[in-house]
């Protein structure tokens, strides 16, 4: 075993019948044209789980996140947050309400990074919004005494993905989803911030939905993985359980080819 895959493996936490999940999709299909990027996928998310969406690329993987945010409107099926359809409320609020990371980060160029750590605190209308921006830097390890005045220009991508984070938790949502937060950094930067990410989720409770293409990101970032293909749900579980798959299933080929079998 190399030292890349030497972490402990995290408690599962998934959701009993003593309460609903936080996050859920029941059947869930969603068409673009002639393209089918879900097809009756499925999902469970616990309240302060990490669930990693996993595939390869056209897998359904970001469509299923953008679901639980109404970026994507389902065709059919259901998609939950705490047990009410997401589609029964106002869609912009639900968009603030749900912290949300992009790969690139999303930042406003033209404004400074305490300004774009401000963001959704005011539009939440927030009389505190500053005080949570100014909070939320310190949180990531971006002081505002010493970044909040510069530009996202001006930072590394580490840091613009750090601001990035501080955004999505500024106004502390119960939910954070990431769409590959990390794949566009070196691989010091990105492996010194997903441990500053764990940290975070685990200190703040947040559950969280995070799509990567990278097995062994997922097996230490999260506790349960699921795993895509071609907008299928073919399995889901810790990584013990999917190492456990058949050898032949496309879950074995897929962590055989990753390495992390």
């Amino acid at each position: 075993m190399t030292e890349t895959h030497s972490y402990v493996e995290p408690p599962s936490r998934q959701s009993t019948s003593s309460g609903s999940p936080h996050l859920e999709a029941r059947r869930v299909t969603k068409r673009f044209g002639a393209t089918t990027a879900l097809l009756e996928a499925g999902i469970q998310v616990a309240r302060g789980e990490r669930v990693a969406l996993v595939g390869e690329s056209g897998s359904g993987k970001t469509t299923l996140l953008r679901c639980f945010n109404r970026m994507v409107t389902p065709d059919a099926g259901t998609v939950l947050l705490d047990g009410q359809p997401v589609v029964r409320g106002d869609a912009v609020e639900l968009r603030r309400s749900v912290g949300y990371v992009q790969q690139e980060g999303g930042l406003l160029p033209h404004w400074t990074v305490l300004r774009n750590a401000c963001l959704v605190p005011r539009l939440r209308g927030m009389d505190d919004a500053r005080n949570r921006g100014l909070e939320a830097l310190d949180l990531v390890g971006l002081p505002a005494e010493e970044f909040g005045e510069r530009w996202p220009r001006e930072l590394s991508g580490g840091q613009r993905q750090r601001v990035a984070l501080a955004r999505a938790l500024a106004a502390r949502p119960e939910v954070v989803l990431l769409d590959e937060p990390f794949g566009a950094l070196d691989a010091l930067t990105r492996h010194e911030l997903q441990s500053s990410f764990v940290e975070l989720a685990e200190t703040l409770g947040v559950t969280v939905l995070l799509v990567t293409h990278d097995l062994e990101e997922a097996f230490r970032l999260t506790h349960r993985t699921v795993v895509l293909q071609a907008g299928r749900v073919e399995a889901a579980g810790t990584p013990n359980e999917l190492r456990s798959c058949e050898l032949e299933s496309y879950t074995y080929r897929l962590l055989r080819k990753a390495g992390v079998a």
